[in-house]
């Protein structure tokens, strides 16, 4: 069973950078996990922002396409969010799912806040 982490949010300025990392909190590895990033802003129905395949396969909703980057450190047992030139509407709550054979895991997210 995993407890995922989720770290690095933040407040930062329109057209800044975030980072935010995803682990499970008794290091397990996640490299057999379909792991997805989501946010939810109050009011707002979860939305998915990016994935990544246990296979290396990647994929964006289209406002994170080229925006953000999702990538994964095999030795650091971390999946990342790479977030760049933020803008206000990017304010959420960020969560990290990892999936595996049916089972779905879920972080308790971080709050991330674009504001001048």
């Amino acid at each position: 069973q995993l407890h995922l982490v989720e770290s690095g949010g933040g407040l930062v300025q329109p057209g800044g950078s975030l980072r935010l990392s995803c682990a499970d909190s008794k290091a397990t590895s996640l490299s057999f996990y379909t792991v997805k990033w989501y946010r939810q802003s109050p009011g707002e129905q979860r939305e998915l922002v990016a994935g990544s395949g246990s296979g290396g396969s990647t994929d964006y909703a289209h406002f994170a396409r080229d925006r953000f980057t999702i990538s994964r450190d095999p030795a650091k047992k971390t999946v990342y969010l790479q977030m760049d030139n933020l803008k206000p509407e990017d304010t959420a709550t960020y969560y990290c799912s990892a999936v595996l054979r049916g089972f779905t895991y879920w972080g308790q997210g971080t709050q991330v806040t674009v504001s001048p």
